[in-house]
């Protein structure tokens, strides 16, 4: 089974929202889950999109693969460095505000042994 992978790395969003939108697309055929990412309201959606289209693009030009025979047969994503940040309080005080990122991995296969 050839498969082809994409990933995006240094997203600016918490693993945590991107899980949800991952869920929904993994072991989709490439064509009903570029159609759920399309409609789908959540912000995580686009960059989830483009590594779709990425991995699709990857089966395609280095693997010889036909686009509709391809699935999503591997994604997930991990965890980034985080960006600490200040915020300014009352009497002088402060607070930390974690601005974490994300990395998306996903691969697509055939199917085919």
């Amino acid at each position: 089974m050839a498969s082809a992978k994409a990933s995006a790395t240094y997203i600016r969003m918490s693993p945590r929202k991107v899980k949800i939108v991952l869920d929904l697309i993994r072991n989709l055929p490439c064509e009903k889950a570029l159609a759920v990412l399309k409609f789908t309201p959540n912000i995580a959606a686009e960059p989830v999109l483009k590594v779709l289209v990425s991995a699709m693009a990857n089966a395609e030009e280095n693997h010889n693969m036909f686009p509709e025979d391809l699935y999503v047969s591997e994604c997930f994503v991990g965890q980034g460095p985080t960006l600490k940040r200040v915020h300014a309080r009352a009497r002088g005080r402060s607070d930390r505000i974690l601005k974490k990122t994300s990395h998306i991995y996903l691969a697509v296969s055939d199917g085919e042994e």
